[in-house]
């Protein structure tokens, strides 16, 4: 049973090995129920779950409400994960990102206020902003480590690259980057990240349900607008859903067991983020962890998503991906 703790990068962390990322919580994903979410939480409380992902732009606030109601007197016994930056509009469009270091430190005073907690244990930019350089942004986080606000420093969709120079300001203790079965991008970036004793948070390790058949939930799902959700790349991918969904039922397991078996596989210094907004779907995903894949297995896994057709961002937003560009 893997659930040995492991550590985020050289310098971050201890953490059970599976994170929760509670976006799902926030109508990302379509309407969402704030009972079901709290109770959820307190499950993943109670299984040993200690890493809990958020944003301050999940819900426009709700979700870190959310997360300080679900956890209480209890906040002292886990880790807080908090990106920020991305901007939203009235309407709940997307504006772009701030990295300012005038803007880090008021983004943290609501997050402060909202979690209802005096520090944070991770804080990351969730994006790039190329209008700002990385030292700046993370330089301002530092400022904030030194008085207490902030544990440790991470980040989100940047290449290795960027993380060497945000090394050079302040320690780094992960990356947070997608990876599954279907975005398998990431394993060109670890060698680096690796060198640098800097860790990954990998999310979106059942790229958004898509591995197990999930669909979008009408227009306020984020995924009716994802490539790989839609068009002809939804029938395309229906044949490795089946065909992952085989697998599962040759070895009595769920399809997003075995998924996230495989993440797990991939190296003690990565931590898959599970998306659970049930109690159902958090208990069939901790059933990963006594999940032991042969290289046969794993191999065959890989092979059955080896057709996933579509990018997992619309081509303008990958465009702005700093994870995504070469150097």
């Amino acid at each position: 049973m893997q659930t040995r703790q492991r550590r985020l990068g050289r310098t971050g962390p201890t953490v059970f090995p599976l994170g929760l990322g509670t976006m799902g919580m926030s109508a990302m994903y379509g309407p969402s129920d704030d009972a079901e979410s709290v109770a959820t939480i307190h499950a993943a409380l109670d299984a040993g779950i200690t890493l809990f992902d958020t944003a301050d732009f999940y819900g426009t606030g709700h979700n870190e409400r959310l997360l300080a109601r679900a956890l209480g007197a209890r906040r002292k016994d886990v880790q807080l994960s908090v990106k920020f930056g991305a901007l939203r509009a009235p309407g709940g469009g997307w504006t772009g990102v701030d990295g300012r270091p005038a803007a880090v430190k008021n983004f943290l005073a609501y997050s402060l206020d909202r979690l209802g907690t005096d520090y944070v244990d991770v804080y990351r930019p969730a994006r790039l902003d190329p209008n700002v350089p990385i030292e700046d942004t993370v330089g301002a986080i530092a400022d904030l480590v030194k008085a207490g606000y902030v544990r440790h420093i991470g980040l989100s969709e940047v290449n290795p690259e960027t993380v060497r120079r945000a090394q050079a300001v302040h320690p780094i203790v992960d990356v947070q980057l997608e990876y599954s079965l279907a975005s398998r991008g990431l394993e060109a970036q670890l060698p680096a990240l690796r060198a640098m004793g800097v860790g990954v948070t990998a999310y979106g390790v059942l790229s958004r349900g898509l591995l197990v058949g999930s669909k979008p939930k009408g227009p306020t799902d984020l995924r009716a607008w994802l490539p790989r959700f839609t068009g002809e790349n939804a029938t395309r991918n229906a044949h490795a859903q089946q065909a992952l969904a085989d697998l599962a039922a040759a070895r009595k397991v769920s399809a997003s067991q075995l998924a996230i078996a495989w993440a797990l596989s991939r190296g003690d210094d990565l931590l898959p983020l599970i998306g659970a907004r049930t109690r159902a779907q958090l208990t069939d995903a901790l059933g990963a962890l006594t999940l032991e894949l042969s290289p046969a297995e794993l191999t065959q896994l890989e092979a059955a998503c080896a057709t996933i057709a579509g990018t997992r961002y619309a081509p303008e937003h990958m465009g702005n991906l700093d994870s995504e560009r070469r150097v």
